[in-house]
């Protein structure tokens, strides 16, 4: 890997655990379990679309290994991390297929992390009723999926034209 890219992946990297300990500070703004706005993914879609698929893996999984580690148990970290792995295959493929914007990418992601965490909650705590609680986490996933892909969008057209300058 380059000098260029480790010290990008660095500062996403410190990025993002800076944005996940904020999130820990904003107080839940739903009364359902789980939901999140999921602020470090802002700069996960970012290395999405501006370094590569491994590149935003790799930074995504090493966030949530150590926000788990800084800010919550062993259970948040398979949680998020279930939700981290089948959020970042849906987006590397939407993404692949060239026809979604940087948001409905976003918006998948956003879905199938809630998904991939409510399917280990129900294995975990062998009940299926959890299952009552994807609506609401579809419906917060696909909210703050397009937030986080507007926001991520926006960042990647203003370094865009910042490069072009």
């Amino acid at each position: 890997m380059e000098t260029r890219k480790v010290a990008r992946m660095g500062l996403l990297l410190a990025l993002s655990m800076i944005l996940s300990y904020v999130e820990t500070l904003i107080p839940a703004f739903v009364a359902v379990p789980g939901v999140k706005i999921g602020l470090a993914n802002i700069v996960i879609v970012f290395a999405l679309y501006t370094l590569g698929d491994m590149e935003a893996i790799s930074l995504s999984l090493i966030r949530v290994l150590l926000s788990s580690l800084l800010f919550g148990s062993v259970l948040s970290l398979l949680y998020s991390f279930s939700g981290a792995l089948l959020s970042l295959v849906g987006m590397v493929l939407m993404k692949k297929v060239k026809i979604f914007s940087t948001t409905v990418v976003s918006v998948t992601g956003g879905v199938l992390h809630n998904l991939g965490q409510i399917l280990v909650a129900c294995l975990v705590l062998e009940t299926d009723v959890l299952l009552y609680y994807l609506p609401v986490l579809i419906l917060s996933g696909t909210i703050t999926g397009a937030v986080i892909g507007i926001i991520a969008s926006l960042v990647i057209k203003r370094l865009e034209n910042n490069t072009r300058s």
